[in-house]
């Protein structure tokens, strides 16, 4: 499913009308009737209940009055809260309100302090609040009095349902400059909005149901739209089968330059994350001094020593070793638990830039271009990084509030300039590619927020590299890794660790050959 950007939902908006002929009365009633058809269902039929709406006067609260109809329709009682300058109410808003008060629903403004008594007292009655403040297009602080019906609303701890996005949370980038509404479920139209998937948008959103209120799919799926969220059934189509003649060198050979003194679990789990990925041969080249230790703690892994700067520490001693033995590889991973010593991030960097095959960078090996980032397009091919927020801010010079601000653009210049696959992990992963594309998924939990789960997910990418186009491997590598961490979730909950993913990544190749989804 694509996900769009704020100016291009306004866009196909505005398409809608101009070149199909699509009155913007009518996307407003199939966006109100869509809102009432999920309160029904989220209430089991709304006959007797008593909802609350609450209306702004931009077409965000047109729908809101559209569905406050439906609604009264349907048997619920109805109040409706317009909130906000009603002498500034959209041509749309002002009709469906005065359908509204023609049918007999109260519709109140916020005046008086009696007003607000009243006000304070419905949200307290509701069975359900629905959100229809303030849209997509709204940045920047809430002006007053929104802040106060936003607080009052959270504090009624009563379920909502959020019309678009939920007021206050900026559609683009999910954050919220002042307050938002907390909903249990936001119906969006069209598409859904880069502002639904990262927090704390995310978190505010709920549950996240699109309807497409009878907007042309040719403008749904238009291919200028770049962004696009990957579920099961997209990702499915990227399984490599395997042939009857398949042989260990045929499913990959992968190169792990892993590990220090103190992280050597790192290298481990990222190895054997590549091998429970699919991979036919994994081979481990580390520091001289840890390979015995190694060769006990991996037994399907293979260990090469390499010459050391100081014990555990490599260095410039082992460049042109390194260099010799990546020719052998199918697919080169350098980073987990390398360490940051000088001399370790010195060789990184040189050997990052003499490997010709598939590269993934993670974790120790993109401290080795801090700074100089833009020598990122002299390594591998392709070249894939994994950063996480705080390693992506940092390569970018940025604070990570800063490119949480704008991480879509930022994420999609720094993959073009760099000529890199960009993984960037958060609450909602980020695969960013050299041509704009930029592809998003939330599978996984709060539960993987554990030290090494970065270091399997690098060891998982490495290893698809080879069993298909090594392009796609990030992808279906964020996506098997993912879903191995909700299996493992399903029984250790936030007890769960890095090896509780690498041991469920089987079952998760396994789960999505047999079945597919939808994420709505």
């Amino acid at each position: 499913m694509k996900v769009a950007m704020v100016e291009e939902m306004r866009q196909i908006d505005k398409l809608a009308g101009e070149k199909y002929g699509i009155p913007e009365a009518i996307l407003m009633e199939n966006a109100g009737r869509a809102v009432a058809g999920v309160v029904v269902d989220e209430l089991a039929g709304v006959a007797g209940k008593t909802i609350c709406v609450l209306a702004g006067a931009g077409n965000n609260g047109g729908d809101a009055f559209v569905a406050a109809r439906h609604l009264a329709n349907h048997g619920a009682q109805v109040k409706v809260f317009l909130v906000g300058d009603t002498d500034k109410l959209t041509k749309s808003a002002a009709q469906n309100r005065d359908i509204c008060q023609k049918m007999g629903i109260t519709v109140q403004t916020l005046a008086a302090e009696r007003d607000w008594e009243k006000f304070a007292l419905l949200l307290k009655l509701a069975d359900v609040i629905v959100d229809g403040l303030l849209g997509t297009g709204v940045k920047g602080p809430l002006r007053n009095p929104f802040d106060k019906v936003i607080e009052m609303v959270n504090e009624a701890g009563r379920p909502v349902v959020a019309i678009d996005i939920p007021s206050g949370v900026d559609a683009g980038s999910g954050g919220v400059p002042t307050a938002a509404i907390k909903a249990d479920v936001t119906v969006t139209f069209g598409l859904p909005k880069t502002g639904h998937f990262f927090c704390p948008g995310a978190a505010n959103t709920g549950r996240l149901v699109v309807d497409d209120i009878s907007l042309p799919q040719t403008l749904l799926t238009d291919r200028g739209i770049l962004q696009e969220y990957f579920d099961d059934e997209y990702v499915r189509a990227l399984l490599p089968s395997r042939p009857i003649d398949a042989h260990k060198g045929s499913c990959g050979r992968v190169l792990v330059v892993a590990g220090s003194n103190g992280m050597t679990g790192a290298a481990a789990l990222a190895s054997e994350a590549a091998l429970r990925s699919g991979a036919g041969v994994v081979t481990l080249a580390t520091a001289e001094s840890l390979t015995n230790l190694f060769a006990m703690k991996l037994t399907e892994v293979m260990t090469r020593p390499l010459p050391e700067a100081s014990p555990g520490i490599l260095g410039h001693e082992a460049l042109e070793p390194l260099k010799k033995m990546m020719e052998e590889f199918d697919t080169v991973l350098m980073g987990p638990g390398l360490g940051r010593d000088p001399a370790t991030l010195n060789l990184i960097w040189q050997a990052a830039r003499a490997v010709r095959k598939p590269l993934v960078l993670d974790a120790d090996a993109l401290y080795a271009f801090a700074g100089h980032a833009e020598t990122f397009v002299q390594a591998g091919d392709p070249l894939v990084l994994t950063p996480h927020l705080g390693e992506m801010a940092m390569l970018l010079g940025l604070s990570v509030e800063a490119l949480r601000a704008n991480l879509v653009p930022c994420c999609r210049k720094a993959a073009t300039d760099w000529n890199a696959i960009l993984v960037v992990k958060s609450e909602c992963t980020l695969v960013a590619y050299p041509d704009s594309r930029v592809f998003l998924t939330s599978k996984g939990n709060p539960g993987m927020a554990t030290a090494g789960s970065g270091d399997v997910l690098a060891g998982t990418i490495a290893g698809l590299m080879k069993q298909m186009p090594a392009a796609d491997a990030p992808q279906l590598g964020v996506y098997l890794h993912g879903s191995a961490g909700d299996i493992a979730a399903g029984e250790a909950a936030e007890g769960l660790m890095a090896g509780d993913i690498l041991r469920h990544l089987p079952t998760a190749r396994r789960q999505l050959m047999a079945t597919g989804g939808q994420i709505v």
